[in-house]
């Protein structure tokens, strides 16, 4: 029994030596280094915008101090609601840095429930509902709008 496992020991005695041997050793080495280099800009995003936090905070804003109700996975909330829910979605994108800008923001935190993937709305008055998407990208277009000053 001895004999049958000394035949699959092997050491680096065994092992033939190569001149390669030293020359790949530093290439994995330095394949490595700069995998975790690449690997560390890849998550290195650039921080949003004044801009977009600005456009982003009164989206969330404009739909708090409205008068209108906020649909969820099949409930209605006020106003107030829908603003403290949006901001915690976006407290969790700001910390994975994925709400650039006020689009990203629509998309990832204000369109859809995360949990159920249903589309939230929005409904003001006695209006018929919209999606919260197509609210809150109209809100932003007012937003955009070079103020108009009046002329003399």
């Amino acid at each position: 029994m001895r004999v049958a496992h000394a035949c699959f020991r092997q050491t680096s005695a065994s092992l033939p030596a190569s001149p390669f041997m030293g020359t790949l050793a530093a290439m994995v080495l330095f394949s490595g280094l700069l995998a975790g280099l690449f690997a560390g800009m890849g998550n290195a995003q650039a921080v949003p915008s004044a801009q977009a936090e600005r456009e982003i905070e009164q989206l969330i804003q404009a739909l708090g101090s409205s008068s209108c109700q906020f649909e969820r996975n099949g409930s209605w909330h006020d106003a107030q609601a829908a603003q403290a829910h949006l901001r915690k979605k976006l407290a969790y994108l700001r910390k994975r840095e994925l709400a650039d800008t006020a689009e990203q923001f629509i998309e990832r935190a204000a369109s859809e429930s995360s949990l159920s993937g249903q589309a939230y709305r929005v409904r003001c008055g006695g209006a018929q509902p919209v999606p919260s998407a197509v609210w809150l990208k109209a809100r932003l277009v007012q937003l955009r709008k070079p103020a108009t000053t009046p002329s003399p």
